[in-house]
């Protein structure tokens, strides 16, 4: 197997994949498994965690049963580099089974290798990834391996992948020692989802706020009212609101305008399109209000965030977590009953004059 990276990759991603691989050949009589780390971006390549990873250049020629996992995160969204391109090409000519791991589907596709295809990528960076490539449909399951072109989402999907195909070549009893010796379970099948919403199974959260976050997500540039979604789901809008506060802690509105800012900073750092049209894109009726809202939120501007990882930033952030945007809510809230509370207090007579 051969892992190609590029600067700002996951290494948690390749790490995880190949100790999957070292698991396998220390529990075997014999090695089971080789690999090569290799990129064309140099022979120490910095990770998105801030540790270098050591790499070869790749081989011309591949070897036979050759795996080749493209593993991008970062700055693959403009990534570029026509070796890299034509070298990924080049090894699906001569017969090697790809995979695009995480963001790595950004190089497969500009390789000219998943065109018309079903891909897996990250849930957070699809729909940049849908903007520029119109042609491939994005499944949000942990990894495709029925495939021409593989694909895998990323980080700990790996290892399940990984672990998918050692049953397939080795039996699943061999697997399942390998989950054993790295404490991996359940062993995910590929079809498995890759969110548990709002750091809840999505089994244990009310049927209606289930549908109601599937609806919610289905609509973000036309996003529905209450009283539609409501009506969707043939619930009353009192219940719905009800179930979702205690579900998720705050107002259908104000889960929705989450969602919708989140799009919006995705196609603001991976695509080229306008903020206007982004804002449009992400279901704001004005150019103001989406400013308005996304500067109050976020506390940046939009233009601030067209970069993925800004060159004066010594890491890449995600803002608009659902944790802190309930944690602003609920700040908002108790300087509300405190302005209201201060409001129904007597006025104090004033202090009597004293005459000098």
């Amino acid at each position: 197997m051969t892992f190609l990276i590029v600067p700002r990759f996951n290494m948690s991603a390749v790490i995880t994949m190949i100790d999957t691989l070292r698991v396998a050949n220390y529990l075997a009589p014999s090695p089971l498994y080789s690999w090569d780390v290799v990129s064309l971006d140099g022979s120490m390549i910095l990770a998105s965690n801030g540790m270098q990873q050591p790499a070869i250049e790749p081989p011309e020629r591949n070897r036979r049963g050759e795996l080749v996992f493209v593993v991008a995160s970062w700055g693959s969204e403009t990534y570029s580099n026509r070796e890299t391109l034509s070298w990924i090409r080049q090894q699906a000519r001569a017969g090697a089974r790809i995979c695009a791991v995480e963001l790595g589907c950004y190089l497969v596709a500009r390789a000219g290798l998943a065109e018309g295809i079903e891909m897996a990528t990250h849930w957070s960076w699809a729909p940049g990834f849908h903007e520029q490539f119109h042609d491939i449909v994005f499944k949000e399951q942990l990894f495709i391996d029925d495939a021409k072109i593989m694909s895998c989402a990323g980080a700990l999907a790996g290892v399940d992948l990984m672990l998918k195909l050692i049953a397939d070549s080795h039996g699943e009893r061999v697997a399942g020692e390998i989950a054993d010796q790295m404490l991996h379970h359940p062993v995910r099948p590929g079809n498995a989802p890759q969110r548990r919403t709002m750091g809840r199974g999505m089994d244990t959260l009310a049927p209606v706020v289930r549908e109601a976050i599937n609806l919610i997500e289905g609509h973000l540039a036309e996003p529905l009212s209450v009283p539609e979604v409501a009506k969707s789901l043939g619930v009353s809008q009192r219940q719905l609101e009800r179930q979702f506060r205690q579900s998720i802690g705050c107002t259908v509105v104000q889960f929705s305008l989450l969602l919708r800012l989140q799009h919006a900073r995705v196609l603001l750092i991976a695509t080229g399109l306008s903020i206007r049209e982004i804002a449009t894109a992400s279901g704001f009726n004005t150019l103001s209000h989406f400013a308005y809202s996304f500067g109050k939120h976020f506390g940046r501007r939009p233009s601030d965030y067209r970069q993925a990882w800004p060159e004066r930033d010594n890491a890449p952030t995600w803002p608009g977590t659902l944790a802190a945007f309930l944690q602003t809510l609920e700040q908002r809230g108790v300087e509300k009953a405190k302005a209201e509370h201060m409001k129904k207090l007597p006025d104090l007579p004033a202090p009597p004059h004293k005459n000098r």
